[in-house]
């Protein structure tokens, strides 16, 4: 079991299968798909009943791919537990709906192909159409959505005996294990939501403000220290100023490969460079170097930008079945996207909701549940992770979530961007709640040691 992107992390051993399952549910005679289904088996020799559940985010990701770079992070969990990894269909090895033009329909996971998306409506619609051509010998897309996924991973439970689950979803993930808890609560044990969308949110439709104020929290930090204010003076406003000037005057660099040294030829304009930093803010350590991107990129030092740019990206992102995502979006949210003029002032723009409905405009989909869109109701003990920067699921998005329930609770972490699991201590609490159930004992104070890192304010590091 392994990745599949150029930068693959190391791979992890696992009992891995192949599962049939209806393409179209409510029509069990027609055509049959193959879900990728791993188990990882617990560390210790005392594994309880129960199976750990590790929902991707996205949409579009693999769980089986990106399980090694979060192992780590579930290693706690893992010592009594066996986790189970299913391959989202339509991901991974599950039935991919991988398409080579990208949909620009990526939601909340970065993958390194965003900045490559069609910039005019004609071009996005003769790229959905080539992707749907190359997609109908083996896949009807209305069938790609999260309400099919939930059904898929019953049946991946009760085929291996109906144990009790405990959900971790991560990104898009919180969707599905908000969905799942919601439809089959028999099936649940514990619910753990880390970078959580509420379950009324349509995706895409806040993504340009949510970054906007990542940006200038982050950017805030940089200003109130002495050091980084002096060294590089009003960050926001610079960035701004590139944005501008790259907008109206992209450029066109060579690029050396970090790696390979190998050159290649490089299309920077104000949405490349707006999907660059939200690259960078995913991470705290990454974070840390925005100030000195933004003034490399205001010096038109762009083929550095760019070129370290590739590094981040190469490390964070991870190949997303593009097709699974415009399936996901297209029947659950894109009925409910508005223009949002006022993002037009914002580094992202208020393009997104345009491309989504060009592509949901051709793509094949079905009608979602009439409750979907609702709250999650449920006495099941849920917890719930933020980060304080988050650039996709900023913390009110928790706190939304947890103000519904009767046993939930929000852990921050400070300093931090998207998917915390793995920071600091938070994989201990997460192993505790899920062997506990309790919510409010948990002893979070562990957690302040975390911060946000200090800016680099050279190629150096943080010190001049």
């Amino acid at each position: 079991m392994g990745g599949r992107h150029a930068t693959a992390v190391p791979t992890q051993a696992a009992y891995c299968a192949t599962m049939d399952v209806p393409e179209d549910w409510d029509a069990p005679g027609g055509r049959h798909i193959g879900l990728q289904v791993a188990l990882v088996r617990s560390s210790g020799a005392d594994a309880k009943a129960d199976l750990v559940v590790f929902l991707d985010g996205g949409p579009g990701g693999a769980a089986t791919e990106d399980y090694p770079a979060v192992e780590p992070a579930l290693a706690p969990l893992r010592k009594h537990h066996h986790i189970l990894l299913i391959d989202q269909r339509g991901t991974g090895a599950s039935n991919p709906l991988d398409c080579n033009d990208d949909l620009a329909l990526e939601a909340d996971k970065p993958d390194q192909r965003a900045a490559a998306a069609p910039a005019d409506a004609d071009a996005q619609r003769a790229a959905t159409r080539r992707c749907l051509a190359a997609l109908s010998p083996r896949a009807a897309p209305q069938f790609y959505a999260t309400s099919d996924a939930l059904r898929d991973l019953e049946a991946v439970r009760q085929a291996l005996g109906a144990p009790a689950l405990d959900l971790i979803g991560v990104s898009y993930g919180t969707r599905v294990a908000q969905q799942y808890g919601a439809r089959y609560p028999q099936a649940v044990r514990s619910i753990v939501l880390d970078s959580p969308v509420p379950n009324r949110l349509a995706l895409l439709s806040e993504h340009a403000r949510n970054l906007e104020s990542a940006l200038q929290q982050r950017l805030a930090l940089c200003a109130g220290t002495p050091a980084c204010a002096q060294r590089f003076g009003d960050s926001y406003a610079r960035l701004h100023e590139v944005h501008q000037r790259l907008e109206h005057q992209p450029q066109t660099v060579d690029v050396p490969d970090p790696q390979t040294d190998e050159r290649h030829r490089r299309r920077l304009d104000g949405n490349t460079l707006a999907q660059l930093l939200r690259f960078y803010l995913y991470s705290d350590t990454t974070s840390a170097l925005v100030p000195l991107l933004i003034e490399q990129a205001h010096a038109g030092q762009y083929a550095t930008v760019l070129a370290q740019a590739q590094l981040v990206i190469g490390d964070v992102s991870a190949h997303l079945s593009n097709g699974m995502a415009a399936s996901v979006l297209c029947t659950e949210d894109a009925d409910l996207l508005q223009d949002q003029p006022q993002d037009g002032a914002t580094l992202l723009g208020a393009g997104l909701v345009g491309s989504a409905r060009n592509t949901c405009a051709l793509w094949p989909h079905r009608g979602r549940p009439a409750d979907f869109h609702q709250p999650l109701r449920t006495a099941l003990p849920v917890l719930v992770l933020s980060g304080q920067y988050d650039p996709v699921t900023p913390p009110g998005y928790g706190a939304e979530i947890v103000a519904a329930l009767p046993r939930a609770r929000q852990l921050l972490a400070p300093g931090q961007g998207h998917a915390v699991l793995g920071v600091g201590c938070m994989p201990r609490l997460v192993a505790a709640f899920v062997r506990d159930l309790d919510p409010a004992a948990l002893d979070d104070h562990c957690l302040a040691e975390l911060g946000a890192a200090p800016a680099f304010l050279g190629v150096n590091g943080a010190r001049p």
